[in-house]
Order: C-alpha cells, then structure tokens, then sequence
C-alpha cells in the first residue's frame, strides 16, 4: 500500500470517500465525508482549538484502500494521535477500510506515522471505537508486535433496540409494566382534546426552521443548554443540514394543540435509526410528550422494517426500560 499524508479533505473526493465507507468494517453516520469535514472545519464546536489535521489515505494501483481520518492535538499533557471526530460529539469513529484489507492497513499506517511524522506524536487515542470494531484486536497485536504499551478499556455503553417489523411484538418483548405504560401514555395523548399530533420533517422541507424548533426544544434541559453554546450550535447546524441534503437525517416532533413539544433527532442510515439527540417543553407534561413520541419514534421504525433503533452513547434509565440492550465503545490506546 502506498501511504499518502494529506492537509486538507478537499484532497479526497467526497463521493470515493463515501463508496468506501459503505464496505468498510465500520459505516456510521459520523464517518462519512461531509460529517468529518464539517467537525474538522468547526473542531468539533470549539472542542479542539489547537489542532493539526492528519489526514491519511492509502492507495493499491491507484484505488482508494483505506483512510485514517486523524489529527495531532495536546491531550492529557501529550501529543496524541486522535480520531477526526473526538470525543464528545461523534457516537462511533474508526478507520475507513474493507475488512480483508484492515490488518495490513492498520500495520502499514503505524508504520507510516512512526516514520512521517516521528517527532510529532507520542500515542495514538482512539475513542468511540464500536466493541466489534477488528481495530480493537490489530491494536493489541501491534503493540505486543512492536513493544509499545497498550490501553484498551470501556468507554460507554451503547444500548439498542432490536427489532422485526412489528410494534406489538416489541411491547411485548420489554418489561410488563412499561409495556402498559407505553400504551396507556400513547392512548391518553391520542384521547386528548388538544390535538395531539405526530410529525415526521419530509426530505423537501426547508430545514432551517425546522432546526431552529429543535434546539429551542433542546435547550429546556439546562445542561443540554449550557452545551449549546455558539460554536456548538454552529457545528450542529452545520452538519445536520448536510445529513438533511445527503437524505440521513430524521427530525420528528410531537405536536400538542398545534405547538412543538417535543423533538427527536436521529440518523436514518443502514436500516436502522441512530437516536441522536432530543428536546421536550416543559408544557403539557401531563400528556408525557418524551416518552410519546419516542414511542411514536419506535412504532415508525416497525412500520418502516428498520431492524434496530440505536441510543448510542449513554446510559440513562429511559433507555432500558424501553429495552435497550447494552452494546459498548471503547477506547484505545497506543504508546510508543
């Protein structure tokens, strides 16, 4: 493989990027091109100020083999090697490669960066690795193969819904008691005078307002307020809009008496729905609106045969009493 260093995305076309990602060991939303763009050309919000993109491609007879979307900041007192994409904002990040072709890419990008830029690193961290991910196991290989010290250890859970098709079926399959719950508050908002309304944004709506109705949403939870502060919320603009043009995105709301109430903002992307964020007023509390529409989120994905809906990063109780199963991401690290 041939190892190329790379100081810009506009270096790599969007569309190779892309085809690549969907036969790669890891396709998430937060690895396709506009979405790695966009949080290098924003640092993720303000989140890394002092930064030096690293952006590696490696290339077999002229075809794209693998991407290593990285860049070289001070963290914890060192300069590591960190994912594009790192830490907070972006639920699962890996590298971009085919499966069969992972090991010698991996092998040969370690080797590259030891030797490209020596001076300038001293670990690679690599955070949000989905617990599947062939990284975690070439990692450890790697180090054992060249005497550097290996760190590999939880991160967070990642809990997801398993579905097949059928909105009851999945009632049935989580605890009793929340089972009524569901369709007792799904019932009671349907029963109600005020005209309680589930609305999916459709893919030719202008999605400025739409956006702008989500983050007002957002920001009645006092800390998801704090976090969107100006830079946050440009970053978030930025690349939502580019997931609403490139068709991922979904932004539900629940309407009572012809008011947003409640929002929530996914990826729909492979089949499956990535729960990305929410927001709900503290108006008509009586009527649940969170735990309706993220019923009414459910029963979509069922009518809609996608196969899993995925909270991703947290471990809050809502999630597993609507019966998330713990899946995790990991952090791993390398030093030399």
């Amino acid at each position: 493989m041939n190892y190329i260093l790379y100081n810009d995305f506009s270096q790599i076309q969007a569309q190779e990027w892309n085809e690549l990602l969907k036969e790669s060991i890891s396709d998430t939303p937060f690895l396709r091109y506009e979405y790695q763009q966009l949080w290098w050309q924003h640092r993720g919000g303000g989140e890394w100020k002092n930064a030096q993109l690293v952006l590696v491609a490696a290339q077999e007879g002229g075809k794209l083999i693998g991407i290593a979307p990285l860049f070289i900041a001070e963290y914890e007192g060192k300069p590591c090697l960190l994912l594009n994409g790192s830490i907070e904002i972006s639920d699962y990040l890996d590298v971009i490669v085919r499966k069969d072709d992972h090991a010698q890419f991996v092998s040969g990008l370690l080797d590259f960066l030891a030797s490209t830029l020596a001076d300038n690193w001293s670990s690679l961290d690599w955070y949000n690795l989905p617990d599947d991910s062939p990284t975690l196991a070439a990692f450890k290989a790697e180090a054992e193969k060249r005497g550097w010290t290996h760190l590999e250890e939880v991160y967070h859970p990642t809990p997801r819904i398993a579905l097949n098709g059928n909105f009851d079926d999945y009632l049935l399959c989580i605890d009793k008691k929340q089972r009524h719950e569901i369709r007792r508050k799904m019932r009671r908002a349907a029963e109600s005078e005020l005209n309680v309304r589930f609305v999916l944004v459709e893919q030719t709506a202008a999605i400025e307002p739409e956006l702008e109705a989500f983050f007002e949403l957002m920001a009645h939870d006092p800390n998801k307020a704090q976090f969107l502060h100006p830079a946050m919320r440009e970053q978030m603009t930025a690349f939502l809009r580019a997931a609403h043009e490139a068709g991922v995105l979904w932004l539900g709301f629940l309407e009572i008496d012809g008011v947003k109430t409640a929002a929530s903002l996914n990826f729909d992307y492979n089949n499956k729905l990535w729960g990305y964020n929410s927001g709900v007023s503290r108006n008509h509390m009586e009527l649940s609106p969170g735990w309706v529409l993220l019923a009414h989120t459910i029963q979509w994905c069922c009518e809609n045969n996608r196969y899993e809906f995925d909270f991703m990063r947290g471990d809050e109780e809502y999630k597993y009493r609507l019966g998330g199963v713990n899946r995790f991401v990991m952090r791993a690290k390398l030093t030399r």
